[in-house]
């Protein structure tokens, strides 16, 4: 039902502004439970599609994208046609369920250094509310974290070229804000749906760019492009790591073109196989904005993240900031800045390397024939052909494992198909259960 409604707002015929139906009258309209319409208005209102006016409804989103033009498109297909979309459920929605959650896109956040936790939040508490905090971000958080990053990253990073945000979803769209108004942005494809959801509520015209197994084929980039949103450490969901030589190739392109790469950096502490992958922005911090967060590292709920750029990129967007009274928490920059300084942050980052190594190596224990994507990060991709990711994952879902498939991640039709398993949030437990279902379904 959502990917129907996503459509129906994507080419105009729901229009922004527009009052939807009330979930119950929608549902008596269609003859549907009303769960399914609830579910469907729950996943566009996090994608943006949807705002709520207190008191009024619920009503279509002005996001702000023009329809691309004819053969604007790359060489990928026609649109996706219809498929059937299973009902969206919140990782608490489907712990109440009794379902097993291995979907990607969260970390495990139930072990963590309680003692240093409680310390840097009662030394954030000593600090005075601040009046006019820098739209940079904390000067003594800016100054630790250029540390870590020297150190996590490898890359040359000084206080002015960073800007504390909430996030890499804050970060991306302080970036389209000043960058991609206007203009054509690329985003991978198959790619992270919010990145598209961002950069079209910020006036860009969102233009898929194809990827291989080694992230985006630069060849492939289309034309008229002001911004390139990539994750090339790890690319999302497919799994791959963009090669030295292609990096170069992107980089040149980005130089000829006069475009701006935005590098997600969302889990690139996690590597199994060498040590994590230098930054791209290392190579060119000219024409690189790399975005960075502790939501994968840490807790999401923690709500930190960086935007790493020149020197006057930085300034810019600060100063847009400021425009539009957007901030980070300083209780939050304080806490975030005593787990730097104490070294607690690196202690939990090493040990959190060992857990989801552990459980990455029951992953490739029970399915290592049929994944890719597993050298990285904390999920990996099982390339099936359509009618099997289907029926792979309805079944799953009937004996207790929740799974997800590339249908999120894609706009236009691909030859691409399969299903994305997450192992962050779940435990060592839950993962061999979990892997032994799916391995079991594939034999048959």
């Amino acid at each position: 039902m959502s990917r129907g409604l996503r459509e129906l707002m994507r080419t105009g015929v729901l229009a922004p502004g527009e009052r939807l139906p009330s979930s119950r009258a929608l549902a008596a309209g269609l003859a549907v439970s009303r769960t399914v319409v609830t579910e469907a208005y729950q996943q566009l209102y996090a994608e943006g599609w949807l705002e709520g006016r207190h008191g009024s409804g619920t009503f279509v989103a002005d996001v702000g994208h023009p329809e691309p033009a004819p053969g604007s498109m790359p060489d990928a297909g026609a649109a996706v046609p219809e498929r059937p979309e299973p009902a969206f459920l919140s990782r608490t929605e489907a712990r109440a369920a009794g379902l097993l959650d291995l979907r990607p896109g969260a970390p495990w956040v139930r072990d963590r250094d309680f003692a240093a936790w409680k310390r840097a939040w009662r030394r954030a508490a000593d600090h005075p509310p601040d009046d006019d905090p820098d739209p940079r971000g904390l000067p003594w958080l800016r100054e630790l974290l250029a540390g870590h990053l020297r150190r996590a990253r490898g890359i040359a990073v000084r206080p002015e070229n960073l800007v504390i945000t909430r996030g890499t979803g804050n970060g991306l769209d302080l970036v389209a804000a000043l960058l991609a108004a206007g203009g054509r942005a690329g985003v991978e494809e198959p790619g992270y749906g919010r990145a598209r959801s961002i950069l079209r509520a910020r006036g860009a015209e969102v233009v898929p760019c194809p990827v291989d197994r080694e992230g985006v084929l630069v060849e492939g980039l289309p034309d008229g492009l002001r911004l390139l949103y990539t994750t090339p450490a790890h690319q999302y969901p497919l799994g791959g790591r963009l090669s030295i030589s292609r990096r170069e190739r992107l980089l040149a392109w980005a130089r000829a073109t006069g475009a701006r790469i935005v590098e997600d950096d969302y889990d690139a502490e996690f590597r199994y196989d060498v040590a994590p992958l230098p930054a791209l922005y290392g190579l060119d911090p000219e024409r690189v904005i790399l975005l960075g967060t502790l939501a994968k590292t840490l807790t999401p709920d923690l709500g930190i993240g960086w935007i790493v750029a020149s020197p006057e990129l930085a300034s810019r967007l600060a100063e847009l900031r400021r425009v539009l009274v957007d901030r980070t928490s300083g209780p939050v920059q304080y806490a975030t800045a005593v787990l730097l300084e104490n070294g607690d942050l690196d202690r939990h980052l090493r040990r959190m390397r060992l857990e989801y190594a552990r459980r990455r190596a029951t992953v490739v224990e029970h399915l290592g024939e049929w994944i890719t994507g597993d050298t990285a990060g904390l999920h990996v991709m099982i390339p099936l052909d359509a009618a099997r990711t289907d029926r792979v994952r309805a079944e799953a879902e009937a004996r207790g494992v929740l799974l997800e498939d590339l249908t999120r991640y894609t706009e236009v039709s691909s030859s691409v198909h399969g299903l994305m398993l997450g192992y962050g949030s779940a435990s060592p437990a839950e993962v061999r259960r979990g892997c032994e279902v799916l391995a079991e379904l594939l034999r048959e």
